[in-house]
């Protein structure tokens, strides 16, 4: 159990948790995805995570005044939802590495990494293939190979 959600992190049925999402089946998160995402979840991955919400508005891509339209009508574009998800499944690895310790997931995170070129893994997760790689680090360093 990870305390900064209450529920197992790892398996399909718990992707998106720090969204607040209850995706029964990986059909069920890319149906959700695709309609996009209520602005709530935006919200609960911050609290959650401890970003301030302007970091995380430009790490999902979300100029300032498009974050305001979005919170007015209160739902993501499918594009923004998926970037989304993608920040909160590498936040909940990290904070799983860090065996719940949100604290240090998020300095974890937000430090640059050698092994990422010098970027910070969140910065580096901007892009899938990028989010790819942060969760390849992070799997290394649960097995014990630090690079």
């Amino acid at each position: 159990m990870n305390q900064f959600v209450g529920v197992p992190v790892g398996g399909e049925e718990a992707r998106g948790a720090t969204l607040g999402l209850d995706a029964s089946s990986t059909s069920d998160l890319i149906q959700q995805v695709e309609r996009g995402f209520s602005f709530k979840t935006f919200h609960r991955l911050e609290s959650r995570s401890g970003l301030p919400g302007g970091t995380l508005a430009s790490l999902v891509g979300i100029p300032p005044r498009t974050l305001a339209r979005r919170k007015s009508k209160g739902k993501l574009s499918p594009e923004e939802s998926e970037r989304l998800l993608r920040l909160s499944n590498v936040f909940e690895m990290a904070v799983e590495l860090f065996e719940g310790d949100n604290a240090a997931a998020l300095r974890w995170l937000t430090a640059p990494r050698k092994a990422l070129d010098g970027n910070t893994p969140l910065a580096y997760a901007r892009t899938e293939v990028g989010a790819r790689e942060v969760e390849n680090l992070i799997g290394r360093m649960e097995h014990g190979v630090f690079a």
